[in-house]
């Protein structure tokens, strides 16, 4: 989840859409897990706004690919195939921009739940569960706290949605990080792009059918997704001469326009196809989407039309600390919502105030917990703060 630059050229080439991008996405997430409901019927209008927040799963599709993407540049770019610093090296980086805001937001739920379990002990205050309703419960095991702190959560049903559900997530692109350099790289290196893609999605999509419950917690399939987003790396920014061709040929447009409807269709729960098929279909869109938009960059132009959302100052700030609004959005909704809820609001209010009040509270609260928790160690932050000690 990296704000990227890269150098596929002698030019330094910004790719500022990726984080538009991620921004945008992560902002959906936050109004995906929006609680607006009480026990009381809400007018018949918010049911068509309900349905257009049906896809959170999607947004983390996109952050897949786009980590997959990310991480496959350097390489690319490089002459060995390697990632840069080794494979201890790259670890560093990886845990150092990762884990940090991870950890910071766990804790800080422990620290949530524990208050909640003295003001239970030692007042009259009781946790309401239709009032506390969303992506935070205080009451968890053990055994939910050790997986979490071990980032293996999501290897399970019974804990990869527990404490703070979002976080399943991280743990699932974690994993991925280690199997990037072990074992995808090295199948790139000796057989090529399509057998890496291939090979990823066979890795996936198998424990689908032989261990469902453990595929469905940890999302398996997301290998293939990773993958599909180093592909995109390659054919965006090689400088083979048959990749060159394929990125100069094939309609990138058209294919992640049609590619994003199939996504949406295939998702269409009556139709009954297996989880994986919908949102492989829009992993592919996304990287059919960003060999587009790198052409953009490539060249030094603007994106054209609705992308150039993607690029507008606000999503690209937005982008910056995205990473803290996913960590931390699931507490402070929940938090917000047992504020609304002693308000005996109407229920159209309280849906109405639950989007606008949860949204501004959470970004708010990513920002600060960005600039304490994220900024401090990320890469080019800790650069320019050793230049200026200097």
């Amino acid at each position: 989840m990296d704000a990227l630059t890269t150098n596929s050229t002698p030019q330094r080439v910004h790719l500022h859409y990726l984080d538009g991008l991620r921004g945008i996405a992560a902002l959906y997430v936050v109004a995906v897990h929006i609680e607006p409901a009480t026990e009381q019927q809400l007018p018949t209008f918010w049911l068509f706004f309900e349905q257009t927040l049906r896809y959170g799963a999607f947004s983390v599709v996109i952050f897949i690919v786009l980590s997959g993407y990310v991480l496959m540049l350097p390489v690319v770019r490089s002459k060995s195939g390697f990632v840069s610093g080794g494979l201890l090296g790259y670890m560093k980086r990886r845990a150092r921009r990762i884990l940090p805001p991870y950890y910071a937001t766990l804790f800080g739920c422990l620290l949530l739940a524990a208050i909640t379990f003295l003001l239970e002990k030692f007042t009259s205050f009781q946790w309401d569960e239709l009032a506390g309703k969303g992506p935070f419960f205080p009451y968890f095991s053990f055994i939910d706290v050790l997986s979490h702190l071990l980032l293996v959560h999501n290897l399970s049903g019974s804990t990869y949605l527990t404490i703070n559900p979002p976080m399943w997530s991280v743990a699932t692109e974690w994993q991925l990080y280690f199997l990037f350099p072990l074992v995808l790289l090295p199948i790139w290196r000796r057989f090529g792009l399509l057998s890496v893609v291939i090979a990823a999605f066979i890795l996936g999509i198998l424990p689908f059918y032989i261990l469902h419950d453990f595929s469905m917690a940890s999302s398996s399939w997301f290998v293939g997704l990773f993958a599909l987003g180093m592909a995109a790396a390659e054919i965006g920014f090689s400088q083979k001469p048959k990749l060159i061709a394929l990125r100069n040929s094939l309609p990138w447009k058209i294919l992640a326009i049609i590619l994003t409807i199939v996504a949406f269709i295939t998702e269409w729960k009556r139709l009954g196809l297996p989880i994986w098929i919908g949102q492989s279909f829009l992993g592919i869109a996304a990287a059919c989407l960003f060999i587009y938009c790198s052409k953009f960059a490539s060249n030094g132009k603007k994106l054209p039309g609705v992308l150039a959302v993607f690029e507008h100052p606000w999503a690209i700030a937005l982008g910056t600390f995205s990473y803290s609004l996913y960590l931390t959005h699931g507490p402070v909704l929940v938090l917000v919502r047992y504020f609304l809820f002693s308000l005996n609001m109407t229920p159209f209010m309280f849906a109405a105030t639950s989007y606008l009040m949860g949204t501004a509270v959470s970004l708010l609260v990513a920002y600060w917990f960005y600039l304490i928790f994220e900024r401090p160690f990320m890469s080019n932050f800790s650069k320019k703060r050793k230049l200026e000690n200097a």
